[in-house]
């Protein structure tokens, strides 16, 4: 047997494949032959070109259209096979080889089987290679690739992409429209979204429902309501009811609008259409009824829904129980609160927070601390919550609970926020414990935590309030050197520091370095300069800074008018104090407390005790009915030193009852003008009973007291009694001054 040698093997596969090629064509009227035969060649490797070429015979014929998407589908799904871009310039190039008519479907089949193979960046690029050779597969394979883009987050390649297709007028269908738009809302590029349906909408391309609700989606992120309305009203107008969905995002701009009759108008036309109301409705409702400060229509709406058998959620309860705390009702959020539990609903730790923080208002201590330690116990409790109990502790003055707090949720395994830290390091500073607070400051540091512009002004404040000016600025270069901007709560607290510390000229010169630094000064700045120089007894120093403030547009307040009448006061200039209130008054401001207190003790200086009772009387008119809590510690004594000195004894004494009946407790201030005034009315008995009063309250009289009933007894010519105060002083760890001595020899008490 003669055996052929094939000298070539490379030149027999070619002439191999050439046959493939050419019997292929032979049946190009024939595709299903054309597969039998390709399938019939098993075992010998075909060439990309003899595959292409079978998918240009296959693609065209209704027979055999869905084979050539199989083919392509189990092609792209093997490891190794050649990049569909390379398959493109392949299917090209036969075209042209052997005057094939371009047919877009095969292209089409092949992007589609890419998205398919989950071969998606590889399809972008097939499709740009088609757009490079003229080559436009049909819209909906194309709008798979987008869909597919979109789901994948490929936000700029989708638009890189549809720029190419609008270069070739290729704008696609209103599904297209629809893909594109929920690109740009996705990146939050709303107006892009509506500037792309406007122009599809010049170019006469046929809109549908679907492109109207994204549009109006687009319109409610940018609380574009009005927008958002009349869109809502074509798309009624043209036969299509709008979506829940699409009711939904317009009833909820227009809350977030504050327009709640518009949404509450929507929400009975979208009822009126057949869609009944959701639960982000009706709890957008609710909140928008809030925010307006309505909470008694809140709730009433919220009975209304649960009534009507829709089931509140989490945001539901969490909003109302929030305003509910908030306005003062905690009794409702509580109740709330319970009908929530007996629900199954789970509270989360932001309605523990706001629950927390309103027992804690209303000073509610017992209801606060077993909510607190319930949410603990179930694991509710997280960081937020436990510096809302930190917070109030700090603010009350118990560091050292708030420190007891801090161990146990170190303990809990719960991680300390920056805020944590800041409040731990304001409750030092307001106790004037500065060398805890730089504590808490290095704590933060060790902790891996970048100090805020909070932290170091916190630090600022706490060392001008203890006097200590040297030190409040090294913080403040400390700031500086690790790049942390101040900010104008920063520069106002130096401000206000150096003026309550009476470096005046410093404070001009750090006012004017603020200033060059962008800093604009708000009636704050301007309040504490009046004061720093009202305190300085400069009213003629104030007055320019008042003016100052006005000319730059920067309305006075309350503070401002307080402090210049306070001023007027200091240096005796009654007429231009009284011209201050009525100004105040005719700008329509209506005195604070602090106000009352100034001119309660303006007037109790001058011993003017009818104007004086006449302004204590509104104060406490006015407190009771606003806020039906008593007048202050401090506004009592200085009315019930006015009265003691205006010999007004009975007045004096009337007032402190009345103010022990609001359950004030004195202070030392207080006993110190009590047992004075009593002595110099000879009223020794009386005197004796308020400091055995003081002992009650376990407040330690001071010498100066002592120094008094002493005087007391020796005018009265008591010696014996004088003497054994004398002692008892003694016996009480107190120091006899040079007053004391006077007093035992000439009987008289100086100053």
């Amino acid at each position: 047997m003669e055996h052929h040698v094939v000298r070539n093997p490379s030149r027999a596969i070619w002439l191999s494949q050439n046959h493939i090629l050419d019997t292929l064509l032979s049946y190009r009227s024939k595709p299903q032959l054309a597969l039998k035969f390709f399938k019939q060649k098993r075992g010998i490797v075909k060439s990309v070109d003899a595959f292409c070429l079978l998918l240009h015979i296959l693609s065209p014929s209704p027979e055999t259209c869905q084979a050539a998407r199989n083919l392509l589908n189990n092609y792209l799904l093997r490891d190794s096979c050649y990049s569909p871009r390379v398959l493109v310039e392949h299917m090209v190039e036969l075209e042209g080889r052997y005057h094939l008519s371009s047919d877009s479907r095969v292209y089409s089949y092949l992007l589609n089987s890419c998205v398919r193979a989950n071969k998606v960046k590889d399809a972008v690029d097939c499709f740009k290679t088609m757009l490079e050779h003229d080559i436009y597969p049909w819209v909906p394979y194309v709008n798979v690739l987008l869909t597919a883009m979109l789901r994948r987050n490929m936000i700029d390649e989708l638009h890189d992409l549809h720029d190419e297709m609008v270069k070739r007028k290729i704008y696609g269908d209103c599904y297209t429209l629809h893909i594109v738009m929920r690109a740009h809302l996705r990146e939050g590029k709303a107006e892009e979204a509506e500037k792309y349906f406007g122009q599809a909408l010049d170019r006469g391309m046929k809109l549908d429902a679907a492109a109207y609700s994204i549009v109006i989606q687009a319109a409610c992120q940018r609380t574009c309501t009005n927008l958002a309305c009349k869109l809502l009203k074509e798309m009624k107008d043209m036969g299509w009811v709008p979506s829940m969905a699409t009711y939904t995002s317009v009833i909820c701009a227009c809350v977030k609008q504050r327009n709640i009759s518009e949404a509450l108008r929507l929400k009975d036309e979208m009822v009126n259409s057949g869609i009944p109301m959701n639960i982000i409705v009706a709890t957008s409702l609710i909140k928008g009824y809030c925010v307006k400060g309505d909470v008694t229509s809140a709730l009433q709406f919220f009975y209304e829904i649960v009534e009507a058998g829709l089931t509140p959620n989490k945001v539901t309860f969490c909003v109302l129980i929030g305003w509910c705390s908030k306005i003062g009702n905690i009794e409702k959020a509580h109740k709330l609160y319970c009908q929530m539990k007996l629900m199954g609903i789970q509270p989360t730790s932001y309605i523990i927070s706001d629950l927390l923080r309103g027992f804690l208002k209303e000073y509610l201590l017992e209801d606060a601390y077993k909510l607190f330690d319930e949410a603990v116990e179930h694991g509710i409790a997280n960081v937020v919550t436990y510096n809302v109990l930190l917070s109030w502790l700090c603010v009350e003055g118990k560091v050292e609970e708030a420190s007891n707090l801090w161990d146990k949720m170190m303990n809990k395994g719960i991680v300390p926020s920056l805020v944590s830290y800041n409040i731990m390091m304001l409750g030092h500073c307001r106790k004037g414990c500065m060398d805890d607070a730089l504590s808490v400051m290095n704590d933060i540091l060790k902790r891996g935590l970048k100090p805020n512009a909070i932290t170091y002004t916190q630090l600022i404040d706490g060392f001008f309030k203890k006097g200590d000016f040297k030190h409040a600025m090294d913080v403040f270069d400390q700031m500086e050197y690790a790049n942390i901007a101040p900010t104008d709560f920063t520069f106002n607290t130096i401000i206000n520091g150096l003026c309550k510390l009476g470096r005046m000229s410093e404070m001009k010169d750090m006012m004017n370095k603020f200033v060059e630094r962008g800093f604009i000064p708000t009636s704050m700045t301007y309040n504490s300069i009046i004061n720093g120089y009202v305190n300085e007894g400069a009213i003629n120093s104030a007055l320019p800074a008042y003016k100052e403030m006005c000319e730059k547009g920067i309305s006075p307040n309350v503070v401002t008018y307080t402090s210049l009448i306070n001023g007027y006061w200091k240096s005796n200039n009654i007429d231009s104090a009284l011209k201050m209130l009525n100004e105040m008054k005719n700008k329509g401001f209506e005195l604070d407390e602090i106000a009352y207190s100034a001119l309660i003790d303006g007037f109790c200086k001058r011993q003017d005790m009818e104007n004086a009772s006449k302004f204590f009387s509104e104060l406490l008119e006015k407190k009771m009915k606003s806020e039906n809590i008593p007048c202050d510690l401090p506004t009592y004594t200085t009315l019930i030193d006015g009265f003691m000195k205006d010999g007004k004894l009975s007045f004096a004494l009337d007032l402190y009852s009345e103010m022990l009946s609001q359950g004030i407790v004195p202070d030392l201030i207080l006993y110190t003008v009590l047992i004075n005034g009593l002595c110099n009315e000879g009223q020794l008995e009386n005197a004796r009973k308020i400091l055995k009063e003081m002992d009650g309250n376990k407040i330690a009289p001071t010498v100066l007291i002592y120094n008094t009933l002493i005087a007391g007894h020796f005018r009265k010519g008591n010696l014996q009694e004088a003497f054994r105060l004398h002692d008892e002083m003694l016996d009480r760890g107190l120091v006899p001054d040079d007053s004391t001595y006077d007093i035992l020899v000439s009987g008289k008490l100086k100053g």
